[in-house]
């Protein structure tokens, strides 16, 4: 049995609504994190993490000071 190479049009055509979320999407900062190993991905969420809790530390250190 042969298979048809047909393909409706309708299913090429971009869909309007995903064509405008992608407009402000930077898909370059989503294939640089696609490069990366697992372990680079971990250690930069690692790394991320440990800054959030630098912040969050400072930031309740400076509410101690006001109080």
């Amino acid at each position: 049995m042969a298979t048809s190479a047909y393909v409706p049009l309708d299913v090429l055509s971009p869909d309007p609504v995903i064509a405008r979320y992608k407009e402000g999407i930077d898909r370059t900062l989503i294939r640089e994190n696609l490069r990366k190993t697992h372990e680079q991905r971990l250690l930069m969420l690692q790394q991320m993490q440990e800054f959030v809790a630098e912040v969050r530390a400072a930031g309740e250190a400076m509410r101690q000071k006001k109080a």
